[in-house]
């Protein structure tokens, strides 16, 4: 007896799903029940119960409270969409599903550019280049480039800080104790960990390690804070400073700030920019090509030969026979 198939439709093609670009860029869901219906999810709390179409959204985040069923997964998975768990109002990031893309391809070409040394160094001098638009740093050394940016950094600091109005005697803090540190301490350092978790959900989604970094390295969110430092001086940097400057003693700085962070990538364009910027500095191009659902191919490597087809039988002369259902497409190029 046949076993009975799963009430809903059917896995949809790769070729047929929404691009990125094509997507909302993420949807936050909490205190709800996340369930499904066809080929949409359905969203239930105590106001009623709307639809979504899965293929419609590149990113879940599910927040505090909500709870999701084994067949809701089921479809945000054949329609390649991330789920990331986050914290309250989704600016923490805790664990997130598999990645938007079925292809390794910008996981490959990461780890290729990282592994070698010329390489490496061009991929984080374009990092440096994006922070400094409009100025050749192509002659800079590393150590150079690192002086340069440490003194435009302290520069957007005192910037702000006299823009604001916000007492400034230099970035000082204690990871390991949080409450110690000034208000505008402790406001940066509730900013970057929201920018932190925005760019390592985007890092996720699209497939790359959020350990291999160009800039930074030994730590398992080093490609992470590559990232994030290109849009620091831009988002978390202000928005911490605004904060601290309209703070008041007693309150909660940390829970403001990462509210007031929320509210400034709402819009959705972090995500697309940090996609578009992760694409040109792995791929080489402009990144406008943002589409992160590639054809799902699995191949073999072979030392002489590059790619060969999976799923068949190899014998010791080299013929082979394909085995039935085990397909995989042509061979790249």
């Amino acid at each position: 007896m046949s076993a009975k198939k799963p009430p809903g439709a059917d896995r949809p093609k790769l070729q047929s799903l929404p691009q990125m670009k094509e997507r909302v860029s993420f949807l936050y869901l909490e205190r709800c029940a996340i369930n499904r219906q066809d080929s949409a999810i359905t969203v239930s709390d105590m106001r009623g119960t709307v639809h979504v179409p899965a293929a419609a959204v590149s990113v879940i985040m599910l927040g505090p409270g909500a709870k999701i069923t084994h067949r809701a997964m089921e479809l945000i998975g054949d329609t390649g969409t991330s789920i990331v768990w986050v914290g309250e109002s989704g600016v923490r990031y805790y664990a997130h599903g598999r990645p938007l893309t079925h292809s390794s391809r910008l996981l490959i070409a990461q780890a290729a550019l990282v592994s070698n040394v010329r390489s490496r160094a061009a991929v984080a001098r374009r990092m440096y280049a994006m922070r400094f638009p409009g100025e050749d740093v192509s002659a800079l050394t590393m150590q150079q480039l690192r002086g340069k940016e440490g003194a435009r950094v302290r520069a957007v600091y005192r910037e702000m800080a006299k823009k604001t109005g916000v007492s400034w005697s230099g970035r000082e803090y204690d990871p390991k104790d949080y409450g110690a540190g000034t208000p505008i301490n402790k406001a940066l350092s509730a900013a970057h960990a929201c920018l932190y978790g925005v760019c390592y959900s985007v890092i996720a989604a699209i497939g790359c390690a959020p350990g291999l970094g160009f800039i930074h390295t030994g730590h398992e969110r080093s490609f992470v804070y590559d990232i994030a430092d290109l849009y620091k001086a831009k988002i978390s940097i202000p928005i911490a400073f605004e904060v601290a400057a309209r703070s008041v003693e007693g309150v909660d700085i940390g829970a403001i700030t990462r509210r007031a962070v929320r509210d400034a990538i709402s819009d959705g364009d972090i995500l697309a920019r940090a996609v578009k910027d992760v694409r040109a500095l792995l791929l080489g191009n402009d990144g406008e090509d943002t589409d992160g659902i590639d054809v799902e191919i699995l191949e073999l490597w072979d030392d002489r030969h590059g790619f060969l087809k999976s799923g068949v039988s190899y014998g010791e002369d080299e013929t082979f026979q394909e085995e039935e259902g085990e397909g995989y497409g042509d061979i790249l190029p």
